[in-house]
């Protein structure tokens, strides 16, 4: 799929509802150097800082491919060279931040002189500014020959809506240090949302995402899902009788609620894949029943194949978006998923069509186990080739051809 029609986006929130923003009058006049001059924009790709390879670095990566001659910029670089490949060599000009103490290891304790950090990199030589943003790097500066793209994995969550679920986590009461956190995050807010009005367009990763940057910054999005690698993924040939719970042991997940289902119904065999700082939770939720079966960390290869036959795979987390969804169907697996977040753009639950999964509305035991009855109902109009198919949407590829229609229309620029 192609065109217009690759880039209609589900949902009627009016700051959501296409990929491709509708321009203002005066953007057809903008009479910008490179169109001028007749050549080709001279592109800067803004990272908020390589350390892992993580989701984020995977929207880094496709950016890279769409746009092999732009320049990098990064608050810092600490990423290891087993996990740079993806750069290709590229150089990464990096912040002032780079050359703190410790800030190999501790970087993101500087988080209150990144606004100054990004704000010092130089990038007026360059047309086109696309930033990869969860943090700060939608804050480097900009003029009026210039347009800046700003792709949103998401408002910092622990400054805006979810800063009190964060100071709980951290055990920070009303310390000084805590007040300090307190103030400073105010300040970040401020700088946030100021730094936003100088965004020419964002681009959110999902219509949730949108609708935070239209809460947190009062602007509209156009979404573009992030890439996933669909092509490692294939339909398991048999479904076994078993459930899967995969991911990282940490409280939103809510991985110790659906352990408390599978615990209390012994008639269903769940597989939990995992570990983090919630483990001891996680199994102690248990109780030591035999249909839960902990296989901890597992192999990349083993887990893809307990995703090709789980007869479901659940998450009960608000994702912002939620890629392994997006892999647990390219594997042909339906999917039981808390109805918030991410989950709304991925799974449907089409009840005039074949369905990929089942959403529940609640992370409650009760909500859960009703998910688990409604998909006895429907599992067998859930086919692993529309689930797979469903996946498809989401392919690098797709991406791409987004991306560069995005920046075609935004710009005018031949990319």
């Amino acid at each position: 799929m192609s065109g217009d029609a690759a880039l209609s986006v589900q949902g009627d929130d009016a700051f959501a509802s296409t990929v491709l923003p509708r321009r203002d009058a005066h953007d057809d006049d903008l009479d910008l150097p490179f169109r001028r001059a007749g050549r080709a924009p001279r592109i800067a790709i803004v990272h908020e800082w390589l350390q892992v390879n993580a989701g984020s670095e995977r929207v880094l990566e496709q950016l890279l491919l769409c746009f092999p001659d732009a320049d990098l910029f990064s608050t810092v670089d600490f990423m290891a060279p087993k996990d740079r490949a993806f750069l290709k060599g590229k150089p990464v000009t990096t912040t002032f931040i780079q050359k703190l103490p410790a800030a190999k290891k501790l970087f993101r304790h500087y988080l209150g002189l990144m606004p100054m950090a990004i704000e010092q990199l130089d990038l007026s030589a360059y047309d086109i500014v696309i930033s990869s943003n969860h943090a700060v790097a939608k804050g480097v500066l900009t003029g009026p020959d210039q347009i800046h793209i700003s792709y949103v994995h998401s408002p910092m969550r622990y400054i805006w809506d979810l800063q009190h679920q964060y100071l709980r986590q951290a055990g920070l009461g009303w310390s000084l240090k805590a007040i300090y956190v307190r103030w400073l995050f105010n300040k970040m807010r401020l700088w946030d949302f100021s730094s936003a009005q100088h965004v020419d367009h964002f681009i959110a990763n999902s219509r949730y995402i949108a609708r935070r940057v239209k809460k947190a910054y009062g602007r509209p999005s156009s979404v573009i899902h992030p890439p996933v690698d669909v092509t490692a993924f294939t339909i398991g040939e048999t479904k076994d009788d078993f459930y899967l719970l995969a991911g990282r042991f940490v409280p939103y997940k809510r991985a110790d609620l659906v352990v408390s289902v599978f615990q209390a119904d012994p008639s269903r065999r769940l597989v939990v894949v995992g570990d983090g700082p919630e483990a001891a939770r996680v199994h102690a939720a248990a109780k030591g029943a035999s249909n839960i079966e902990f296989r901890g960390s597992v192999p990349k290869a083993e887990l893809v194949d307990l995703m090709q036959h789980a007869r479901a795979a659940i998450f009960a987390a608000e994702e912002d978006f939620g890629i392994a969804m997006v892999e647990v169907q390219a594997c042909g697996t339906p999917v039981i998923a808390f109805g918030k977040g991410g989950a709304l753009d991925i799974i449907d639950t089409a009840e005039d069509a074949a369905p990929t999964g089942i959403l529940f509305e609640e992370q409650t035991v009760d909500s859960i186990t009703d998910a688990l009855t409604r998909f006895d109902a429907r599992a067998d109009a859930m086919s692993p080739d529309t689930c797979r198919a469903n996946a498809l949407r989401f392919s690098e590829e797709s991406f791409r051809d987004r991306m560069h229609a995005f920046v075609r229309e935004t710009t005018g620029a031949v990319v």
